[in-house]
């Protein structure tokens, strides 16, 4: 089934021209954008060699050169994009590199995710969710669970390792690591069908789509830009950057009447349960097969009185 990208990490219009830069003062220090239209813009060299999962893309070839320049120009100069998904970085790939280590896929992947919802858990028109833009039916064939009251797609770390199973899928089916996040894009059915059609055996000898003929090249741009991030002009202090959050951890396997009064039980509020546990999908869970769910909370939380009388069920709005 195919699995659709909601956020990219590139695309979109040029914005004016900004200059990012580091101001530093006595007592702190802290990165600022200054607008400067009439300044003039350095513009970015293509690199001389890239790749992606160790394969090397087709720079030799003119078009392949122009596509990834492409991407490389928009996410240098659409500035508020590519700084928050820099921020985002350093609070998310330390729960995702992991992950895809234990099991044996590329860093470059963490990539993948980062132009597929922008590091965040969105929803696309399509309805795939989540960090890694799951179909329901494609979360549910890789093991994650996907009711009205729990959606694991929301759940970074479940849908990750459902992403490393769905990935390496595809790399045995279709012999490349970069076939395999094209067909990330456009469906493993859809990929392998171009390639018997056009008889070539390389994503870059392929005629496809616009969307996933740019989507190998968004991947290169964000590994381009997050890895000599100073080089692109982005300079961010990191004071500035997104931080993990400290949690522990509560099991639950029973019934949740009212999350909202589970959470002010544990020392903390419905807003916090809900920023570190998004898979909660409504505010009570009936969980009658009594399964067992791993709940993130605030390490810093504390028991505290339980406001009496807080409406019960229904939705979570």
């Amino acid at each position: 089934m195919q699995l659709k990208n909601v956020a990219y990490f590139a695309g979109g219009a040029l914005v004016s021209s900004l200059i990012f830069i580091s101001i530093a003062g006595k007592q702190e220090q802290h990165s600022v954008v200054v607008n400067h239209p009439n300044g003039s813009i350095a513009v970015p060299k293509i690199p001389s060699n890239i790749n992606f999962a160790g394969e090397a893309a087709h720079l030799d070839e003119v078009d392949v050169k122009e596509r990834l320049d492409r991407e490389l120009l928009v996410n240098t100069f659409w500035h508020s994009n590519t700084i928050i998904m820099l921020k985002r970085a350093n609070k998310y790939f330390p729960v995702i590199e992991p992950i895809l280590e234990k099991n044996g896929v590329p860093d470059d992947m963490k990539f993948l995710c980062m132009i597929e919802s922008g590091l965040s858990n969105a929803i696309s028109p399509s309805n795939a969710a989540g960090f890694w833009q799951f179909l329901a039916s494609t979360g549910k064939r890789y093991g994650l669970e996907v009711n009205n009251e729990i959606d694991e797609r929301f759940h970074l770390v479940k849908a990750t390792e459902a992403a490393c199973a769905y990935l390496k899928d595809n790399k045995a089916r279709l012999g490349s690591w970069t076939l395999a996040a094209a067909a990330y894009n456009m469906g493993e059915n859809g990929v392998e069908s171009q390639l018997k059609k056009q008889g070539v055996s390389s994503y870059y000898d392929l005629h496809l789509n616009d969307e996933t003929a740019r989507y190998l090249f968004r991947i290169l741009a964000a590994k381009e830009i997050y890895t000599r991030q100073a080089d692109y002009g982005f300079l961010i202090e990191e004071e500035a950057l997104y931080n993990p959050v400290q949690t522990r951890v509560v099991t639950v396997d029973s019934t949740v009447s009212n999350w909202p009064e589970f959470a002010l039980a544990q020392g903390t509020n419905y807003k916090h349960l809900k920023l570190l546990n998004p898979w909660i999908r409504q505010r009570s869970m009936l969980n009658k097969s009594k399964k067992e769910y791993t709940v993130l909370l605030p390490k810093s939380s504390k028991a505290i009185a339980v406001v009496p009388d807080l409406e019960e069920g229904g939705s979570d709005q």
